[in-house]
Protein backbone atom coordinates (compact mmCIF):
# COMPACT_ATOMS: atom_id res chain seq x y z
CA UNK A 1 0.00 0.00 0.00
CA UNK A 2 2.63 2.27 0.92
CA UNK A 3 4.73 1.43 -2.44
CA UNK A 4 1.37 2.77 -4.52
CA UNK A 5 0.74 5.64 -2.60
CA UNK A 6 4.61 6.81 -3.51
CA UNK A 7 4.39 5.80 -6.73
CA UNK A 8 0.93 8.17 -7.32
CA UNK A 9 2.98 11.12 -5.56
CA UNK A 10 5.25 10.86 -7.98
CA UNK A 11 3.06 11.12 -10.82
CA UNK A 12 1.20 13.63 -9.75
CA UNK A 13 4.22 16.09 -8.71
CA UNK A 14 5.29 14.68 -12.57
CA UNK A 15 2.77 15.83 -14.38
CA UNK A 16 2.20 19.11 -11.80
CA UNK A 17 5.57 19.99 -13.09
CA UNK A 18 4.71 19.31 -16.76
CA UNK A 19 1.41 21.05 -16.43
CA UNK A 20 3.73 23.91 -15.24
CA UNK A 21 5.88 23.74 -17.75
CA UNK A 22 3.03 24.29 -20.51
CA UNK A 23 1.52 26.98 -18.87
CA UNK A 24 5.25 28.89 -18.44
CA UNK A 25 8.14 27.41 -20.31
CA UNK A 26 8.65 26.93 -23.86
CA UNK A 27 5.45 26.54 -25.62
CA UNK A 28 4.86 22.55 -27.78
CA UNK A 29 5.02 22.96 -31.51
CA UNK A 30 1.18 23.37 -31.89
CA UNK A 31 1.12 26.44 -29.70
CA UNK A 32 4.52 28.15 -31.37
CA UNK A 33 3.04 31.66 -33.20
CA UNK A 34 1.55 30.99 -36.48
CA UNK A 35 3.68 32.02 -39.94
CA UNK A 36 2.87 35.47 -41.38
CA UNK A 37 1.48 33.47 -44.22
CA UNK A 38 -1.03 31.95 -42.42
CA UNK A 39 -1.54 35.39 -41.14
CA UNK A 40 -1.90 37.25 -44.68
CA UNK A 41 -4.37 34.59 -45.58
CA UNK A 42 -6.79 34.79 -42.64
CA UNK A 43 -6.53 38.33 -42.92
CA UNK A 44 -7.05 38.82 -46.72
CA UNK A 45 -4.61 41.22 -47.22
CA UNK A 46 -0.95 41.80 -47.98
CA UNK A 47 0.16 44.49 -46.88
CA UNK A 48 3.56 45.65 -49.12
CA UNK A 49 6.11 48.64 -47.78
CA UNK A 50 7.69 50.78 -50.91
CA UNK A 51 9.05 54.22 -51.64
CA UNK A 52 8.24 56.39 -54.74
CA UNK A 53 11.08 55.89 -57.23
CA UNK A 54 10.67 55.90 -61.51
CA UNK A 55 9.92 53.52 -62.66
CA UNK A 56 9.38 51.35 -60.10
CA UNK A 57 6.83 52.90 -58.39
CA UNK A 58 5.20 56.17 -58.92
CA UNK A 59 2.12 57.78 -58.98
CA UNK A 60 -0.68 58.29 -62.54
CA UNK A 61 -2.40 60.86 -63.44
CA UNK A 62 -5.22 59.95 -61.41
CA UNK A 63 -3.11 58.94 -58.29
CA UNK A 64 -2.61 55.56 -58.29
CA UNK A 65 0.42 53.95 -57.73
CA UNK A 66 1.92 52.36 -60.73
CA UNK A 67 5.41 50.46 -62.16
CA UNK A 68 7.68 47.55 -62.26
CA UNK A 69 7.11 46.82 -58.35
CA UNK A 70 3.57 47.58 -58.38
CA UNK A 71 3.41 45.06 -60.75
CA UNK A 72 5.55 42.40 -58.69
CA UNK A 73 3.11 43.33 -55.77
CA UNK A 74 0.33 43.33 -57.14
CA UNK A 75 0.39 40.07 -59.32
CA UNK A 76 2.03 38.61 -55.84
CA UNK A 77 -1.40 38.99 -53.72
CA UNK A 78 -3.67 37.99 -56.82
CA UNK A 79 -1.48 34.43 -56.71
CA UNK A 80 -1.92 34.43 -52.73
CA UNK A 81 -5.57 34.80 -53.04
CA UNK A 82 -5.50 38.16 -51.06
CA UNK A 83 -5.96 41.77 -51.42
CA UNK A 84 -3.20 44.31 -51.72
CA UNK A 85 -2.95 47.04 -49.51
CA UNK A 86 0.45 49.82 -50.82
CA UNK A 87 2.05 51.49 -47.75
CA UNK A 88 4.66 54.16 -48.84
CA UNK A 89 6.97 55.18 -46.96
CA UNK A 90 10.36 57.36 -47.04
CA UNK A 91 13.12 55.20 -48.18
CA UNK A 92 15.40 56.10 -45.40
CA UNK A 93 12.92 54.65 -42.42
CA UNK A 94 11.40 51.73 -44.62
CA UNK A 95 13.50 48.94 -42.86
CA UNK A 96 12.52 50.59 -39.08
CA UNK A 97 8.83 50.15 -40.69
CA UNK A 98 9.04 46.73 -41.70
CA UNK A 99 9.95 45.76 -38.28
CA UNK A 100 7.48 47.16 -35.97
CA UNK A 101 5.03 45.63 -38.20
CA UNK A 102 3.64 48.78 -40.25
CA UNK A 103 3.60 45.74 -43.40
CA UNK A 104 4.42 42.35 -44.01
CA UNK A 105 7.15 42.64 -46.56
CA UNK A 106 9.35 45.91 -48.67
CA UNK A 107 8.92 45.18 -52.08
CA UNK A 108 10.58 48.22 -53.72
CA UNK A 109 13.91 47.49 -55.31
CA UNK A 110 15.66 47.01 -52.23
CA UNK A 111 19.20 45.24 -53.27
CA UNK A 112 20.30 42.01 -51.30
CA UNK A 113 23.34 43.44 -49.33
CA UNK A 114 24.98 41.86 -46.02
CA UNK A 115 24.28 45.16 -43.85
CA UNK A 116 20.75 45.04 -44.20
CA UNK A 117 20.59 41.38 -44.14
CA UNK A 118 21.80 41.23 -40.69
CA UNK A 119 18.04 43.44 -39.74
CA UNK A 120 15.92 41.28 -42.24
CA UNK A 121 15.68 38.29 -44.36
CA UNK A 122 15.68 38.70 -48.15
CA UNK A 123 14.34 36.29 -50.15
CA UNK A 124 15.97 35.47 -54.03
CA UNK A 125 16.12 38.30 -56.51
CA UNK A 126 13.81 38.99 -58.54
CA UNK A 127 15.47 41.37 -60.96
CA UNK A 128 19.09 43.03 -61.07
CA UNK A 129 19.67 46.24 -60.97
CA UNK A 130 22.77 49.23 -61.06
CA UNK A 131 23.99 52.35 -60.65
CA UNK A 132 24.25 55.23 -63.00
CA UNK A 133 25.28 58.59 -63.25
CA UNK A 134 23.32 61.52 -64.34
CA UNK A 135 25.00 65.39 -64.25
CA UNK A 136 24.55 69.11 -64.81
CA UNK A 137 26.10 69.91 -68.47
CA UNK A 138 27.13 73.35 -66.88
CA UNK A 139 28.85 72.19 -63.71
CA UNK A 140 30.13 68.62 -65.21
CA UNK A 141 31.37 69.51 -68.52
CA UNK A 142 33.96 67.55 -69.44
CA UNK A 143 33.22 65.39 -67.27
CA UNK A 144 33.08 61.80 -68.27
CA UNK A 145 34.81 58.68 -65.65
CA UNK A 146 33.88 58.54 -61.68
CA UNK A 147 37.45 59.53 -61.27
CA UNK A 148 36.28 63.14 -63.22
CA UNK A 149 34.29 63.54 -60.08
CA UNK A 150 36.24 62.49 -57.67
CA UNK A 151 37.88 66.10 -56.62
CA UNK A 152 37.08 68.17 -53.89
CA UNK A 153 35.00 70.82 -54.78
CA UNK A 154 32.29 68.44 -56.70
CA UNK A 155 29.01 67.73 -55.41
CA UNK A 156 27.21 64.46 -55.90
CA UNK A 157 23.45 63.99 -54.63
CA UNK A 158 22.28 60.50 -53.30
CA UNK A 159 19.50 59.30 -51.88
CA UNK A 160 18.98 58.40 -47.62
CA UNK A 161 19.78 54.79 -47.05
CA UNK A 162 20.05 53.92 -50.92
CA UNK A 163 23.39 51.80 -52.20
CA UNK A 164 24.28 54.56 -54.01
CA UNK A 165 25.27 56.28 -51.09
CA UNK A 166 27.51 53.77 -49.92
CA UNK A 167 28.64 53.16 -53.41
CA UNK A 168 29.47 57.00 -53.73
CA UNK A 169 30.94 57.36 -50.57
CA UNK A 170 34.00 54.56 -51.29
CA UNK A 171 34.40 55.35 -55.38
CA UNK A 172 34.21 58.97 -55.27
CA UNK A 173 35.36 59.81 -52.11
CA UNK A 174 36.73 63.28 -52.12
CA UNK A 175 33.32 64.72 -53.79
CA UNK A 176 31.08 66.31 -51.12
CA UNK A 177 27.65 63.74 -50.48
CA UNK A 178 24.30 65.35 -50.37
CA UNK A 179 21.25 63.50 -48.90
CA UNK A 180 18.05 63.70 -49.70
CA UNK A 181 14.99 61.59 -49.06
CA UNK A 182 13.57 61.11 -52.43
CA UNK A 183 14.22 61.60 -56.33
CA UNK A 184 12.34 64.89 -56.78
CA UNK A 185 14.41 66.57 -54.94
CA UNK A 186 17.83 64.75 -56.24
CA UNK A 187 16.30 66.26 -59.39
CA UNK A 188 15.38 69.52 -58.79
CA UNK A 189 19.07 70.24 -57.31
CA UNK A 190 20.77 69.16 -60.27
CA UNK A 191 18.72 71.16 -62.24
CA UNK A 192 19.21 74.38 -60.29
CA UNK A 193 22.93 73.57 -60.79
CA UNK A 194 23.33 73.41 -57.00
CA UNK A 195 25.10 69.73 -57.10
CA UNK A 196 27.67 68.56 -60.17
CA UNK A 197 25.74 65.50 -60.54
CA UNK A 198 23.13 62.50 -59.16
CA UNK A 199 23.89 59.02 -58.43
CA UNK A 200 20.83 56.91 -58.49
CA UNK A 201 19.32 53.13 -59.85
CA UNK A 202 19.06 52.78 -63.49
CA UNK A 203 17.17 53.90 -65.61
CA UNK A 204 16.25 56.93 -63.71
CA UNK A 205 19.24 58.87 -64.53
CA UNK A 206 18.89 57.88 -68.50
CA UNK A 207 15.24 58.69 -68.16
CA UNK A 208 15.90 62.87 -66.61
CA UNK A 209 18.14 63.34 -69.75
CA UNK A 210 15.57 62.61 -72.23
CA UNK A 211 13.13 64.67 -69.94
CA UNK A 212 15.83 67.46 -69.89
CA UNK A 213 18.28 67.29 -72.71
CA UNK A 214 19.18 70.85 -72.13
CA UNK A 215 20.19 71.07 -68.91
CA UNK A 216 21.10 67.09 -68.16
CA UNK A 217 23.44 64.39 -69.50
CA UNK A 218 25.30 60.96 -68.97
CA UNK A 219 28.53 61.34 -68.51
CA UNK A 220 28.86 57.43 -68.57
CA UNK A 221 26.81 54.97 -70.53
CA UNK A 222 25.43 52.05 -68.80
CA UNK A 223 25.73 51.29 -65.01
CA UNK A 224 29.00 51.16 -63.22
CA UNK A 225 27.56 47.94 -60.61
CA UNK A 226 25.43 45.21 -60.64
CA UNK A 227 22.75 44.54 -57.51
CA UNK A 228 20.58 41.79 -57.16
CA UNK A 229 17.53 42.86 -55.99
CA UNK A 230 14.68 40.71 -53.42
CA UNK A 231 12.47 41.13 -51.16
CA UNK A 232 12.96 42.49 -47.72
CA UNK A 233 10.86 40.92 -44.97
CA UNK A 234 10.95 40.41 -40.90
CA UNK A 235 13.58 37.71 -39.65
CA UNK A 236 12.24 34.06 -38.83
CA UNK A 237 9.88 33.44 -41.04
CA UNK A 238 11.44 30.70 -42.88
CA UNK A 239 7.44 29.74 -44.43
CA UNK A 240 7.07 32.86 -46.19
CA UNK A 241 10.56 33.06 -47.20
CA UNK A 242 9.81 29.61 -48.92
CA UNK A 243 7.01 30.70 -50.60
CA UNK A 244 7.93 34.22 -51.91
CA UNK A 245 11.12 32.27 -53.45
CA UNK A 246 9.01 29.29 -55.04
CA UNK A 247 6.58 32.57 -56.05
CA UNK A 248 9.41 34.24 -58.35
CA UNK A 249 11.16 31.09 -59.11
CA UNK A 250 7.54 30.23 -60.90
CA UNK A 251 6.81 34.23 -62.35
CA UNK A 252 10.40 33.52 -63.45
CA UNK A 253 10.06 30.82 -65.63
CA UNK A 254 6.56 31.84 -67.13
CA UNK A 255 8.27 35.02 -68.58
CA UNK A 256 6.71 37.34 -66.81
CA UNK A 257 9.37 39.07 -65.16
CA UNK A 258 11.03 39.45 -67.76
CA UNK A 259 7.92 40.96 -70.06
CA UNK A 260 7.45 43.12 -67.28
CA UNK A 261 10.99 44.24 -66.68
CA UNK A 262 11.24 44.92 -70.30
CA UNK A 263 7.99 47.51 -70.43
CA UNK A 264 9.20 49.34 -67.17
CA UNK A 265 12.78 49.78 -68.03
CA UNK A 266 13.16 48.94 -71.75
CA UNK A 267 10.20 50.91 -73.28
CA UNK A 268 8.74 54.36 -72.40
CA UNK A 269 5.69 53.73 -73.47
CA UNK A 270 4.22 54.12 -69.73
CA UNK A 271 5.14 57.81 -69.96
CA UNK A 272 1.51 58.96 -70.49
CA UNK A 273 0.35 57.69 -67.77
CA UNK A 274 2.35 59.79 -65.43
CA UNK A 275 1.91 63.14 -63.96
Amino acid sequence: MRRVITVLLVLAIVLGLAGCSRLGGKPSVAEEKESLLDTISKRGVLKVGLSTFVPWAMNDKNGELIGFEVDVARRLATDMGVEIEFIPTKWSGIIPALLTGKFDVIIGGMGIRPDRNLKVNFSIPYEYSGLAMVANKEKAAGFNSLEDFNKEGVVIAVRIGSTGADVAAKLIPRATLKMFDNETQLIQELLVGRIHAVISSAPMPAYQVIKYPDKLFLPMEGTFTKEPIGFALKKGDYDLVNYFNSWITVVEAEGWLAERQHYWFGTQDWQGLVQ
